[in-house]
Order: structure tokens, then sequence, then C-alpha cells
């Protein structure tokens, strides 16, 4: 069961998912990380979506995260995740021009749309 609230200073486990043309390690979340957070950002492949939702989904997989950012086209591939019930934060997500997931599960933030 996941904690219902945190304190501003607990420290979470962060899927970060990257745009399109971006890289692993960029502005946001190095400010997640440099503010105590774990913070797991793979790159994904900007051709191939169908790969960047497997990569995600490893990463995903692998660890029990707090939550999934995902920024622009990061996004898109979060919200094509099997993400059971680990909240997603969406940042301008270009969900319409990536995946086949045209709706968000209860709980999604989206911050900027």
């Amino acid at each position: 069961m996941r904690p219902v609230s945190r304190g501003c200073n607990d420290s979470m486990k962060i899927l970060f998912l990257h745009g399109w043309q971006s890289v692993p390690g960029g502005v946001k979340p190095s400010f997640l990380a440099q503010h105590r957070h774990t913070v797991f950002n793979p790159a994904l492949p900007d051709e191939d979506f169908e790969a960047a939702v497997r990569i995600a989904q490893a990463e995903y997989d692998r660890h029990r995260l707090d939550v999934v950012v995902g920024s622009s086209r990061g996004g898109a591939v979060a919200m094509n995740l099997d993400s059971e019930d680990t909240p997603l934060v969406l940042l301008c997500p270009a969900w319409k021009k990536y995946g086949t997931v045209k709706t968000v599960k209860p709980g999604t933030t989206i911050p900027h749309s």
C-alpha cells in the first residue's frame, strides 16, 4: 500500500521519462535528484515508440516506484505503461502524436497540458 501523503522532505523513487530528442540527465530529472529523490532516467529511443515503452516498462518493473513522471513524448510513454496504482505526473504529454492510449488513469496530474 502506498502512503496517502508525504512530508515535503521525504525522498521518493521516481521514474523520469524524457521527451523526444532529450537525453537522460536533463534539467528536470537532475533537479529532482538534487533534491534527494532517487531518479531512474533511462535513455529512450526517439524513432521507436514501442521500444521506448518496453524500456520504460522494464525500468518500472525493476523498481518499486512512488511516481512516474513523463515529459512531452515521455508523457505519452508513461500513459502507455502498465503502471498499476503508481501515480503519473505528465508534463505537456504528447499523447495525440504517440501511442494508443487517449485517456489517463484516475489520480494522474498534468501540471501543464
